[in-house]
């Protein structure tokens, strides 16, 4: 079973994501990527899939010419944990 982070975990996590922000309406974090054009936006979300796959552990997000939004949260566990810190870090890393 997932747990969700603690305030304090939250805390101490957060301040190495510094381009994602909170989403506390949905207890999630969020980032925005703007690429070229959609190819290249397509080809981002392809390698964000492998990941996210490889972790069981798939975003919610949506796709608009050179943009794409992710929103990372575990419903499992009501709400942000460590699962979306991993694929964030991952993310951040591509």
């Amino acid at each position: 079973m997932v747990k969700k982070l603690s305030d304090d975990a939250r805390a101490a996590l957060l301040p190495g994501l510094p381009a994602w922000t909170l989403d506390a309406a949905r207890d999630g974090i969020a980032r925005s990527f703007r690429f070229k054009d959609f190819v290249e936006a397509f080809g981002f979300m392809s390698r964000v899939a492998l990941l996210a796959e490889k972790a069981d552990h798939h975003p919610e997000w949506s796709n608009v010419w050179n943009r794409v939004d992710i929103l990372l949260t575990t419903h499992d566990a009501g709400g942000l944990s460590q699962r979306d810190i991993d694929l964030a870090k991952a993310i951040d890393a591509l």
